[in-house]
């Protein structure tokens, strides 16, 4: 029977994902934002997603869509529906709370034209998660976040510049919008205690673990440092993703000034950019690299020698950096210079790929590099087990099987309370 003929398990459904960040954005929730709503397309359903302007993580929104006020663009079998919003060029409680005002202003006063049958949003973005809440209540149908990060927790944390009265308008939307829901999807264990805390039930909490949405790397490894004027015999330690402030960057400069033998690569963008720039000026050890295009950027993380992951020692249960999945695939050991105890450290002790050290201690990094410097069979084994436990746990197959267990219960559920 031609594919065509077959009966696909969504077939007639009509399903609205609200997420501030889409493709073509490669880093961050977009990519997963993405995949999550192609799946469903292709599983038969209508699948719309209200979103942004593509603008993360450099925070400028991309030169194509620069000037426009909506869209509507076909992707993938994907009716996204885009939204323009104010993009902050630096960070700011202000400036932040602008964001989110704008995008739920937008998405509130132009939803798209359609009764959807559930509406699934992404969360850290508080206005998406607002918007979600209303247009289910809006259509009585069921509504689905899924928590990414927590914001609420992330101002408190982050040190960004007033972030308490950003953590409690925040703490009010994101209460708002987990009380509405039909049930919840979470990334991680670790954030199960604060939903909960939100005043939402536990039997109402799915655990839907990211997935690995980079390919393997695949180019000579050796020819790949040689393109980048990385030296055999010189240990390169790099961070890719977002530069900013909860990532707590500035340990990794200070690693490099204090051992000249090591190169330090930074590569991507975001908010801190420019001033770890200014923070590293004169290192002729630390670069500065643009985010890798999509056909690369597993090659590069497997051609350093380390790959860190670095948060502010106060950042402790609202994030676990989606970059993890992508730096298991590289089958290279990872440095976690994170608290103990949070997300990121379970994440990293589980996958048996890579060691903690305390956060915002440059000294501490540079004790664990030169460790899996000095004990390359110890660095081997590390690195080996992140491609088996994207295997095991992470793989794209078992992460789109999760959701679709938890739209099928919503779904059916909302079948047969209308039934009755």
């Amino acid at each position: 029977m031609p594919e065509s003929e077959h009966h696909k398990p969504l077939d007639g459904r009509r399903l609205l994902v609200v997420s501030t960040n889409y493709a073509p954005e490669l880093t961050g929730i977009g990519p997963y934002a993405a995949q999550l709503a192609e799946h469903w397309a292709r599983s038969g359903a209508d699948t719309h997603v209200l979103t942004g302007m593509p603008h993360y993580p450099a925070w400028r929104t991309e030169a194509a869509y620069r000037g426009v006020w909506r869209a509507e663009e076909q992707r993938s079998g994907v009716t996204v529906h885009r939204r323009r919003h104010y993009v902050p060029p630096r960070q700011s409680a202000l400036r932040r709370a602008a964001f989110e005002a704008s995008v739920l202003a937008h998405g509130l006063v132009a939803p798209p034209a359609l009764r959807p049958d559930a509406v699934i949003s992404q969360l850290p973005s508080l206005a998406g998660g607002v918007i979600g809440a209303r247009l289910a209540r809006r259509h009585r149908v069921p509504y689905i976040p899924v928590v990414q990060d927590l914001m609420g927790a992330a101002a408190a944390q982050s040190g960004i510049r007033g972030g308490g009265r950003a953590a409690a308008l925040a703490s009010r939307a994101e209460r708002y919008a987990l009380e509405a829901a039909t049930l919840v999807g979470v990334i991680h264990e670790s954030f199960v205690p604060r939903v909960t805390a939100y005043g939402v039930d536990p039997d109402r909490i799915r655990l839907v673990p990211n997935w690995s949405h980079v390919r393997a790397p695949s180019a000579d490894r050796a020819a790949t440092r040689a393109r980048l004027g990385w030296p055999e015999g010189t240990p390169v330690v790099l961070h890719s993703g977002n530069m900013g402030l909860k990532q707590g960057l500035e340990v990794l400069v200070d690693a490099a000034r204090l051992a000249p033998e090591i190169r330090i690569v930074l590569m991507g963008d975001g908010n801190q950019r420019d001033a770890l720039a200014a923070r590293a000026s004169g290192l002729p050890n630390l670069d500065l690299l643009p985010p890798a295009d999509a056909d690369e950027f597993t090659d590069i993380l497997a051609a350093a020698d380390v790959l860190a992951v670095t948060q502010r020692a106060s950042v402790l249960d609202m994030s676990v950096p989606s970059k993890l999945t992508s730096y298991f695939v590289s089958g290279r050991p990872v440095i976690a210079s994170v608290a103990d105890g949070g997300g990121t450290a379970q994440e990293v002790q589980r996958s048996g790929a890579g060691l903690l050290v305390a956060p915002e201690d440059p000294a501490a990094v540079l004790a664990a590099v030169r460790k899996l410097v000095e004990e390359p069979a110890a660095a081997a084994e590390l690195g080996s087990n992140g491609p088996l436990y994207v295997a095991r746990h992470l793989s794209r197959e078992a992460g789109l099987a999760r959701f679709d267990a938890l739209l099928t219960e919503v779904l059916q559920d909302a079948e047969g309370r209308h039934r009755r």
